[in-house]
């Protein structure tokens, strides 16, 4: 089956596996090769690829999955690929840890460039006649 992981970023996966194994809040299932059709929520989990060569694990939060045709298409917020579960949680942690770090720092350049603005403002005196 066709595997096919994305984000708002881009494709993050899009490879061949012989099955998956879906882990979300409802609990786990597996999907082989001629699966009937199936949409799942994924709120927080992951997918487990399987394939002769290697296991690899996808960690998501937020996505839905569907599959049909043998194909599975998983659309996620936040998705991270690793050899395990643990390392791709923990890539996944450090990447939104990362993104909360410098939109603080943007909005506190912002705020600091909205305050100097409005004092060049009034030190202009613009709209005096």
């Amino acid at each position: 089956m066709k595997v096919v992981v994305s984000t708002h970023q881009g494709i993050l996966y899009n490879e061949e596996v012989q099955y998956i194994v879906v882990k979300n809040t409802d609990g786990e299932f597996a999907i082989l090769n001629n699966h009937i059709p199936i949409v799942s929520v994924i709120k927080e989990g992951y997918i487990k690829l399987v394939d002769e060569k290697q296991t690899l694990y996808v960690v998501i939060i937020n996505g839905i999955l569907e599959f049909k045709n043998n194909e599975a298409n998983i659309l996620a917020q936040e998705a991270q690929v690793g050899e395990d579960y643990d390392k791709a949680k923990k890539y996944l942690e450090q990447i939104i840890k990362d993104r909360l770090n410098d939109n603080r720092k943007k909005n506190i350049d912002y705020t600091k460039t909205e305050n100097d603005l409005k004092k060049n403002i009034h030190a202009s005196k613009a709209g005096n006649l």
